[in-house]
């Protein structure tokens, strides 16, 4: 993932900043508790796309 892509990506709901989780290959919004996959280098960010976190999921999020 580019890291200047990752400077202003945010989340297309809420417009907060996004957690870069590389192991899982996905884009996290803490504040929502949506997580966005990235396919061949490119995030899919559509809030439809998104899978919803679990409670434990959002907690261990950094």
């Amino acid at each position: 993932m580019d890291p200047k892509l990752l400077d202003i990506l945010v989340c297309p709901l809420c417009k907060s900043p996004l957690v870069y989780q590389k192991a899982v290959q996905e884009l996290i919004c803490r504040a929502d508790r949506l997580a966005f996959k990235i396919v061949d280098d490119i995030p899919v960010m559509l809030v439809d796309e998104a899978r919803r976190l679990t409670p434990e999921e959002a907690e261990k999020i950094q």
